[in-house]
């Protein structure tokens, strides 16, 4: 069996962003709404998924999260532009 990792990024109602990194975006995204993620994205209420890429190495998962938080914000907007140019919730249907 493969595991899928998945580097994903949340937004507030506010625009703040939070990048990530997961085994399992399901799970992950209702702590995240039900304030079971402690610090950073419970304080600044990320809770909008709008942007996420999927890998089977945790390794390149971890690569890439800090990659991305090592961006300025305007970079970070551009990839999820790339991907979802309305910034709606990838996983409002879920």
């Amino acid at each position: 069996m493969t595991n899928i990792y998945y580097v994903y990024i949340l937004s507030s109602e506010t625009s703040v962003l939070y990048v990530g990194v997961t085994n399992d975006l399901r799970r992950r995204l209702e702590e995240h709404r039900l304030g079971r993620a402690t610090g950073f994205s419970k304080r600044y209420r990320t809770t909008r998924l709008v942007y996420f890429e999927e890998t089977a190495d945790i390794l390149s998962a971890i690569a890439r999260e800090k990659q991305i938080k090592s961006w300025r914000r305007t970079k970070k907007l551009s990839l999820i532009r790339s991907a979802n140019p309305k910034f709606r919730d990838l996983a409002e249907d879920w």
